[in-house]
């Protein structure tokens, strides 16, 4: 079922997503050469605590996953899609980091990710992140009242596509609400014109995944929770909680 949200509840979630902005921009402050994952689960904890929210990732076990998210980020490295635990082993120089994160306040939730490089980048690197980030805005600029899901998933997969890139396979975005997934899916591949119609009110997380080797299918780590390209090519992870209005969409997880 897709909830809508009314004009009120779509303002506290904006509290909720403002608390994941800083949660972000913390982790990509603390973030370092020889700084440790676990910083920066430290750091959005501080964050958290100083903001009177909660994680919607600590101890969320979903079926597919063996034991309980441990942290309240995921910190995914180089070839590390998505899902990544926080680890205690220091990030080198150009390594290229996702970090997704989450957060609930009064009762709603905010999801939002962002990936970038410490140290010298690598130029490749560099674009990976650029068209992760195009795709999202492409993906947020067909978020118009009247559209379908299916316009989403195009604009996101042609600029994924374009680029010469893979899409993880059978993961994309998806409503958010009281809780961080709901109702829709949303796909980051597909044909215009299809799926489900947009209306004001929908909020939903729009989240393109990029796997830089051209391939879509992924292998988990041993911890169940892990994504990596299966050829040891890195990627990349961008994603905003987004509202649909009859002005056009609102990103509510900007800072």
């Amino acid at each position: 079922m897709v909830h809508i949200k009314t004009d009120t509840q779509i303002e506290a979630m904006r509290e909720a997503g403002r608390v994941v902005a800083r949660i972000l921009t913390r982790a990509r402050e603390v973030a370092a050469v020889g700084v440790t994952p676990r910083r920066l689960d430290e750091a959005a904890r501080e964050v958290l605590s100083q903001a009177g929210a909660a994680s919607p990732f600590l101890n969320y076990k979903p079926h597919f996953a063996p034991t309980p998210f441990p942290a309240v980020i995921c910190v995914s490295v180089n070839d590390a899609v998505v899902h990544g635990i926080p680890s205690a082993e220091p990030l080198r120089d150009g390594d290229l980091v996702s970090v997704d994160a989450g957060a609930l306040l009064d009762g709603w939730a905010g999801d939002s990710a962002i990936s970038f490089t410490v140290g010298e980048a690598r130029p490749e690197d560099t674009r990976l992140i650029a068209t992760a980030n195009e795709a999202l805005a492409a993906g947020i600029g067909a978020a118009v009242a009247g559209n379908r899901i299916g316009d989403i998933a195009h604009a996101i997969g042609t600029v994924c596509r374009d680029a010469g890139y893979g899409i993880l396979e059978g993961y994309g975005g998806h409503g958010i609400g009281r809780s961080m997934h709901e109702d829709p899916s949303v796909p980051n591949e597909g044909r215009p014109g299809r799926g489900m119609v947009l209306r004001h009110g929908m909020v939903l997380a729009i989240e393109p995944m990029l796997l830089a080797g051209g391939l879509d299918e992924f292998r988990h780590d041993p911890d169940g929770w892990t994504l990596r390209t299966t050829d040891g090519s890195r990627a990349s992870h961008a994603e905003h909680t987004v509202a649909i209005t009859n002005d056009g969409p609102r990103v509510l997880t900007a800072l």
